[in-house]
């Protein structure tokens, strides 16, 4: 790693604020021209800034005093990332100074603050509050009411002013008493002051703050419109009169207004995982200290405090199990769908639900460092990262603006010099063009997309950790999955019985009563098995226990000697298999390590112990074939092993003992054939091999989400997500091309009808204010499909109650 590398920090500013999606260019060039900054990517629809710079060139404080220059605040809730958001009174805001703080540990490449206990002892709950309702800044729903407010005075003044214009006099037939009797211009201009300095201001603001960065947006855009059609009709008004066109300026401004109040609350839609996530965490936890029960808000909640949950609370923290039987609700966090036994040592995630029973657990993580703050984390980096598409679009959307000015310039000497209308109609003409070759929707199309998308797949228990990663959901051809612990439970299980004679209940309790006293895994899956089948029925006790190191143990229990073991030690007690001999052979050709049973000299049994399948890898494989993806196991375990489980789950390609540092290389070879490859594993062996595919998909994290190596995280130990996690993809990429088919679509055809092109064949031209319309009509499609990305349909959860 070089120097330079080393030295990058990263900051998520929230700019809370960002009423247009093409508003993001401002903070771009505001932040982007600074010293020490070396990238910045904002994202109007989580409202966030990502700022990677140069520490030794520049801090935090100074981002806070840069993004003043275009007028928004710097504020340190206690949501999981800094928050830079517009102060009342200025369309931007201002700037006061904020709290920065740091959470303890965190990496130095990240300058985030991920507390989710908050400040003086603020919740969650209280935290997400704060965000969406704080005083420091209008939050997305403060913006689109304060957009309603301005939209409903521009239509008020928009109708009274259209009823004394050309239109309602001499098409309507309305003629309206004028008061005072004054010009019926005047009246108009008078008319057309609070939509021009109250409703529009955002439009000029925002068109200043532009241009003085030297960038183009939409409210460059809506201001030309807007500003020149009410100028020249002021013009006109102190020149002695004339025709004007009041009505069209006001209600071009109240249709942009209407529409991006629409779009505003649809993009409010897109967020609801993060809100979801952030209101998981109960506000108050019951904590026992000095013998006694008190209750104190979560983010009091220390490390090694004991917290007394009951049954039907939320578990405030995550923590360790002391004391206490119950079943906790764990779907909220990790999208298991069944409940989870816990007992004494048994670990519980904060803002899991304990449906019964009383337990007492002590606090193990707190704050930014519980399950919930690290996935809170990784969807917003998803949700603020932006896809490679995505460029591409800023970079049309800002030339879009630049072809919408030349085109209304062109426009407007056209019909000056080709036809006999006056200047008002060419003016008027010129203005439609600018208006209706807006970016906005260009500008939504994909951060829109991502932002659903992400949210989804946390809802499932997928966590994407960037845009990235969605994208590349999308594209994967070929899925290679690891066996042990992804494909299979990663624990050894009994599979087979094969019995001599005898009974077979007796025979299982007297090899679980020597098994008991060994530590040696395979002894354990016997022990368990044997639980099950004796219903909790205690095994004898042992005498003369002995250990006959790597063949097995031997004992005598009630009187019977009992041997438990391999071939090898029936062949060294002088035990025939006889019967069994040939199941023996079988179960060892299939890749099962055998267990033989001998009772006072005699064969017994024979028990197949294997690594069983999880119970959702054949359909998971199935659903991934049905979506047209190649599913090949990739294991370091012998042929015959593999073979057995590939046959369970109908996997025909399997590629078998495999070195971990070779896998890798499997997986380069399969790109190498010109496939995109996802790798699943656990994030740890197979961690070479994750880095080298396409997607690395990590699975079964549990509480551990924070694997450095993968692109997506599954929080279960399901295969199925992995389906799950592709279909997302699918989804979230076909919404974003359907989104910019749209914005690029709409553009090329809305262009040449406004600038009336077919008005002198065919009569058909559009006016500024229905260009608005169609305008804010592009944007809110383009918003409202993506948030329909949650009626995905997604393969059914694993695991589900009859």
């Amino acid at each position: 790693m070089t120097d330079a590398e080393t030295a990058k920090s990263t900051a998520v500013l929230d700019v809370r604020g960002l009423r247009f999606a093409t508003e993001k260019n401002v903070v771009e060039a505001a932040l982007g021209r600074r010293p020490g900054v070396l990238a910045v990517d904002v994202n109007p629809v989580a409202q966030t800034a990502t700022v990677t710079f140069d520490p030794q060139s520049a801090s935090i404080a100074d981002l806070r005093d840069w993004v003043r220059d275009c007028g928004y605040h710097c504020a340190g809730l206690s949501v999981p990332r800094h928050v830079c958001a517009p102060l009342p009174g200025h369309p931007h805001g201002s700037v006061t100074d904020a709290r920065q703080p740091s959470p303890a540990g965190s990496s130095p490449e990240v300058e985030q603050n991920h507390d989710m206990s908050g400040h003086d002892g603020m919740s969650a709950n209280h935290a997400m509050a704060g965000h969406q309702h704080g005083e420091d800044g209008m939050s997305m729903a403060a913006m689109a009411a304060d957009m309603r407010n301005r939209f409903v005075v521009a239509l008020v003044f928009a109708l009274i002013i259209t009823m004394y214009s050309h239109i309602g006099m001499d098409i309507l037939g309305l003629y309206l008493p004028i008061p005072f009797g004054i010009r019926g211009d005047i009246w108009q201009l008078l008319l057309s002051l609070p939509v021009i300095f109250w409703s529009a201001t955002i439009f000029f603001s925002g068109a200043i703050a532009a241009l003085r960065f030297r960038t183009l947006d939409m409210m460059v855009l809506v201001a030309v419109g807007i500003g020149t059609g009410w100028a020249y009709s002021v013009g006109v008004t102190l020149t002695g009169g004339g025709d004007v066109f009041y009505e069209a300026a006001t209600m071009l401004a109240a249709f942009v207004l209407l529409g991006h109040w629409f779009e505003m609350r649809a993009r409010g839609g897109a967020n609801d995982a993060i809100r979801t996530l952030l209101d998981l965490a109960p506000p108050v936890a019951l904590v026992e200290r000095d013998g006694e029960l008190v209750e104190i808000p979560t983010g009091e909640v220390q490390v090694g405090d004991l917290l007394v949950i009951r049954p039907g609370s939320k578990i405030p923290v995550d923590a360790a199990v002391e004391n206490g039987d119950s079943e906790v609700d764990e779907s909220m966090v990790t999208g298991e769908s069944l409940p989870v036994h816990k007992t004494v040592g048994a670990t519980v995630i904060g803002a899991t639900i304990n449906r019964n029973g009383v337990l007492r657990a002590r606090a193990t993580s707190v704050g930014s460092d519980t399950a919930l703050a690290q996935i809170v984390k990784l969807v917003q980096e998803a949700q603020n990262s932006k896809a490679p598409g995505q460029r591409l679009a800023d970079r049309a959307a800002f030339w879009l603006v630049l072809v919408a000015l030349a085109g209304g310039l062109v426009t407007f000497l056209a019909w000056m010099v080709f036809s006999d209308e006056p200047v008002d109609i060419a003016l008027l003409y010129a203005i439609t063009v600018v208006v209706i070759t807006c970016p906005d929707a260009l500008g939504l199309a994909t951060p829109t997309a991502i932002m659903v998308g992400s949210g989804l797949g946390a809802q499932r228990g997928v966590l994407f950790k960037n845009a990235t990663a969605l994208e590349s959901a999308a594209a994967i051809g070929v899925v290679v999955m690891d066996k042990t612990g992804t494909l299979t439970k990663g624990e050894p299980e009994v599979t087979d019985v094969l019995m001599a004679d005898g009974d077979e209940g007796l025979v299982i309790a007297l090899a679980a009563a020597v098994e008991r006293l060994s530590e040696h895994p395979i002894a354990e899956a016997f022990v368990a098995f044997a639980a099950e089948r004796l219903d909790g029925v205690t095994p004898p006790a042992v005498l003369a226990f002995e250990s006959v190191p790597g063949q097995g143990v031997t004992a005598t229990v009630q009187g019977r000697r009992v041997a438990v073991g391999s071939k090898a030690l029936m062949d060294g007690e002088g035990i025939d298999l006889g019967p069994l001999a040939a199941g023996w052979l079988s179960l060892a050709t299939e890749g099962r390590t055998v267990m033989c049973v001998a009772v006072d000299g005699r064969i017994a049994a024979v028990f197949g112990v294997a690594d069983a399948p999880r119970d959702t890898s054949r359909q998971a494989v199935a659903s991934l074939r049905a979506m047209g993806v190649r599913v090949v196991m990739l294991t370091g375990d012998n042929a015959a092993t593999a073979a057995r489980i590939a046959e369970q789950l109908d996997i025909t390609e399997v590629i078998a003992e495999v070195r971990p540092g070779d896998k890798a290389a499997r997986v380069g070879e399969l790109q190498a054939a010109g496939a995109k490859v996802a790798m699943v594993g656990d994030g740890v062996n197979d961690a070479p091999a994750l880095a080298q595919a396409d997607l690395g998909i990590a699975i079964g994290a549990g509480t551990d989400v924070a694997i450095e190596t993968a692109d997506l995280v599954l929080m279960r130990s399901d295969p199925l997500d992995v389906a799950i996690a592709l279909e997302i993809g699918r989804g979230t990429r076909r919404k974003m091309r359907q989104n910019l088919a749209w914005a690029v679509g709409y553009n090329t055809l809305a262009l040449p009808i406004a600038a009336g092109v077919f008005v002198p064949a065919f009569g058909f031209g559009l006016r500024p204010e229905i260009a608005a319309l169609t305008m804010s009509g592009s944007s809110i499609v383009v918003a409202v499909n993506a948030v329909l990305l949650k009626r995905l349909r997604l393969p059914a959860p694993a695991s589900t109650v009859a």
